[in-house]
């Protein structure tokens, strides 16, 4: 993982928490049940040694990924220009196809959350956004169509 990871100062806590968590509490449980399964015997046929072992897979992937990603992390913080949509800015637009209003926040990739309306600076939706100013209306280019989008308010 050689490229940038985009976080604000909020995504990279919260990343470092969940490695310290990972870390200091899910591994040595997930060691503590991998070593009782081994004392159940025959470890050819022991489904507890199995899914432990499994677990034990996972976790210590995920603390690689966030390893990886604090290591190359860039963090950003909102601008204090209200005019410019940047990464961190929250903002109002309006879906002309919708016919709708809609808040999202640009964030990085690591932190994007759909159901947040958290998007991310490399999505369709937020290439389109960054750099605009109020009252500008974009086209989104997204795998389901074209689509334009006006922007009402930059929160920040």
């Amino acid at each position: 993982m050689n490229e940038k990871i985009y976080l604000s100062q909020e995504g990279k806590q919260k990343l470092e928490e969940k490695l310290h968590y990972l870390i200091e509490t899910e591994r040595p449980q997930v060691v503590e049940r991998l070593k009782i399964a081994r004392e159940f015997g025959d470890l050819s046929e022991n489904a507890e040694y199995d899914a432990a072992k499994n677990e034990l897979a996972r976790v210590s992937g995920e603390i690689e990924q966030i390893e990886a990603q604090l290591k190359v992390a860039v963090i950003y913080e909102s601008s204090a220009d209200n005019n410019t949509v940047t990464m961190g800015s929250k903002i109002k637009v309006y879906d002309h196809d919708m016919e709708e209003e809609a808040v999202y926040s640009i964030v990085g990739t690591a932190e994007a959350d759909i159901t947040n309306n958290m998007i991310s600076n490399e999505s369709a939706v937020g290439k389109a956004l960054l750099g605009t100013k109020i009252g500008d209306t974009v086209t989104v280019d997204a795998p389901g169509g074209s689509y334009q989008l006006t922007v009402k308010e930059i929160i920040k």
